[in-house]
């Protein structure tokens, strides 16, 4: 078994990114918007505003109260959506329950969002449409297989998680007809029938569903490649969907938790960024 080691792949795309960065004719900007004090979006916040400052990359906070009203958090959208020095703007998620993550997301210049999550960028990703911002996780998904030269064309993808965020637009992406992707992909969840067969079939597994070691070495075909995007708190431990122990008896290839996912999808995020940049200075 080998790791696809998401840390040193990042690392090398963070690398590459503050070469281009060095020649902008000014630093991309991002603003991020975090409401309340959730600990584990905060600390991916500030995760995220550090490697934004180490790849050339100006982030602006934007920490806003619990108890903020919708029509104030959208007040700030439109502000930053209006303001040409800003090129991207990160709504942390999740929201507190007052506030309906969908109406805010859209609210979010297309052209800005650089999560990818707006539905005028998924529907461009529906139908290949290149223009449009690919959500992170599942962008930095593909770019770590394409390091590790996994072949995708013709392959049976199973992913196990139907979000908005990672298992839909992944979906999507596994099987755009081009010479990179073209894959065969069935979108599974918890309500799934048999659904250790069906892993079981999978060429490249994914696990998204939010459960601790949901995905044990009964579910997994031996040889396939297992992406694990589980972030989880068990017994005081970082744990992916995967039961890693077990799991990495019958992959061939096996992401870690953490350490694999995690770390692409901040640098496709920081990629998105300057992409955003890019384009509305090319405009």
């Amino acid at each position: 078994m080998k790791l696809l080691e998401g840390t040193v792949v990042a690392q090398t795309v963070l690398k590459e990114l503050k070469e281009k960065i060095s020649v902008f004719k000014r630093a991309p900007s991002l603003a991020f918007i975090l409401v309340g004090d959730h600990p584990a979006s905060q600390t991916y916040v500030r995760m995220k505003n550090r490697q934004s400052l180490e790849v050339g990359i100006h982030s602006k906070l934007y920490q806003l109260p619990e108890t903020v009203s919708l029509q104030e958090l959208l007040h700030l959208v439109d502000t930053l959506n209006q303001d040409p020095d800003t090129d991207g703007i990160l709504i942390q998620q999740p929201l507190p329950s007052h506030l309906p993550s969908l109406a805010v997301v859209e609210r979010v210049s297309p052209h800005k969002d650089v999560d990818g999550f707006h539905p005028l960028n998924l529907g461009k990703l529906i139908t290949e449409d290149p223009t449009g911002i690919i959500p992170c996780t599942p962008l930095g998904i593909i770019q770590l297989l394409h390091h590790y030269d996994i072949s995708i064309p013709g392959k049976h993808v199973v992913i196990v998680g139907r979000s908005l965020i990672v298992g839909k637009p992944l979906a999507a992406l596994f099987s755009q007809k081009n010479k990179k992707h073209n894959a065969t992909v069935t979108l599974a969840h918890s309500a799934t029938e048999d659904l250790a067969t069906l892993t079981r079939s999978a060429d490249i597994l994914i696990a998204a569903i939010g459960v601790p070691h949901f995905i044990t070495a009964p579910m997994v075909k031996e040889g396939s490649i297992v992406i694990d995007v589980g972030i989880n708190r068990k017994e005081g431990k970082i744990v992916g969907d995967v039961d890693f122990m077990e799991v990495q008896k019958m992959a061939s290839f096996l992401t870690p938790v953490p350490g694999g996912v995690g770390p692409m999808t901040i640098a496709m995020l920081l990629s998105n960024t300057a992409l955003a940049y890019q384009r509305s200075h090319e405009s």
